[in-house]
């Protein structure tokens, strides 16, 4: 294995651009954007608000509404994407009326009670179903200003959501969060974007955020950190060598850190401001224990890294695991042990013990990251089937040729 590279756009990224032009003043561009599931959900949810949305070969045109939001008479679907559903609680207040967001698949399981309490503090009226979806906002097209604190302890999501609406409140409005730790790297993300619509946000006591509403702006988005280590991996467990294309060292995505995980367990890394080039070793990966509460997303490409070192591995911080498309943590355990190597779940740890592997359909219980993870089993180990490959549609609807393409 030799290849190069560029993986679809940032999932991350071209969300928090859709919502913040779609509620900056004037025409935004956003070039090289991730087209799959979610953002489908996140454009359609934000057309229903009024937000004008173009796409223009790989460009889209959004044409921004200034916080203007029109009145949806049916509920807003978010589809399944997490991110989506709770921008559109924070920036229901703005339209005057009752928004209501809905989801599907297992999103409607998914913790909004900290985005909940914070917009109650604030004083808008939200109801919601024992802090789930469906969730509706009496919105009186306001935004208020002043201040609150924002329990970060399920997801940062809810901070994302409030900063990204911040600008467009009746007042400057400062947010403490509380439990900030592992993901600070998804808030860095969305403050970039912020400020590439003229918002800077000050953080010297919590952060704050002045009025100032957003300028139209162009945003150019990068290749997507998260679906970036699936090929990683891949390079790593057979002993080759890939290239990912446009990702390099002045990102801030989170994941990006998984490259170095790799790089303990005995694989070469190089990177530059433009790309990243990874080799396994030839001699076969060694163990890792390493906490990764700050890249979450690329912890299920590492355990099965892991199901190939020469021992036991132990990976923590994995606790928000059990909140997304599936209970990630449970789930890939249990798919570990039916591929025939040992799995134990403590806490928020997953530790693994390798164990020569066998043929076996693996499950990917409707969750994308499991599928692409689970999959790379199969570039050593013959007779692995993957069940409802689809499922990668969600961020990544091209990823099955990339894997072909690896060889």
């Amino acid at each position: 294995m030799n290849a190069v590279v560029r993986p679809p756009g940032s999932k991350s990224q071209t969300i928090r651009a859709l919502f913040v032009a779609g509620l900056a003043d004037g025409e935004s561009r956003i070039l090289h954007p991730l087209e799959a599931d979610d953002t489908t959900s996140a454009r359609g949810a934000l057309r229903r608000l009024g937000v004008g949305i173009e796409e223009v070969g790989a460009t889209w045109v959004v044409r921004g509404t200034g916080g203007r939001l029109d009145l949806s008479a049916e509920p807003i679907d978010a589809g399944a994407s997490g991110l989506t559903g709770r921008s559109l609680i924070a920036i229901a207040p703005l339209v005057d009326g009752t928004t209501t967001v809905v989801g599907r698949d297992r999103l409607p399981e998914r913790p909004m009670s900290g985005l909940v309490a914070a917009l109650r503090d604030l004083g808008v009226e939200v109801s919601d179903r024992d802090g789930c979806l469906p969730v509706s906002v009496l919105g009186t097209g306001m935004f208020p200003g002043g201040s609150v604190t924002v329990s970060c302890a399920e997801t940062t999501q809810f901070l994302t959501a409030l900063l990204m609406v911040a600008p467009l409140a009746a007042g400057p409005l400062t947010l403490f969060p509380t439990d900030l730790v592992g993901s600070r790297g998804y808030v860095d993300m969305t403050l970039e974007v912020m400020a590439a619509f003229g918002v800077e946000v000050s953080e010297e006591d919590g952060y704050r955020v002045e009025p100032t509403g957003y300028r139209s702006g162009v945003i150019k988005v990068e290749p997507d950190a998260s679906a970036a280590v699936y090929p990683m991996v891949a390079a790593a467990i057979t002993g080759g060598r890939v290239t990912i294309e446009g990702l390099g060292s002045t990102s801030l995505q989170p994941d990006l850190a998984i490259a170095r995980v790799l790089e303990t367990m005995g694989c070469q890394v190089s990177i530059d401001p433009s790309r990243l080039t990874l080799a396994g070793p030839t001699a076969g990966l060694g163990p890792v224990v390493v906490d990764l509460s700050g890249a979450p997303d690329g912890a299920l490409a590492v355990a099965t890294a892991c199901l190939f070192a020469d021992g036991p591995s132990t990976l923590s911080g994995l606790g928000s695991l059990r909140l997304k498309e599936s209970d990630r943590l449970e789930a890939m355990a249990g798919e570990i042990r039916r591929l025939g190597a040992g799995a134990e779940v403590e806490s928020d740890s997953l530790r693994i013990t390798p164990a020569p592997l066998h043929p076996t359909r693996v499950e990917t219980h409707q969750d994308h990251r499991l599928a692409m993870s689970l999959s790379l089993v199969g570039l050593v180990q013959s007779g692995i089937e993957v069940a409802d490959p689809s499922v990668v549609g969600k961020t990544w609807p091209g990823f099955w040729d990339m894997l072909e393409g690896l060889g």
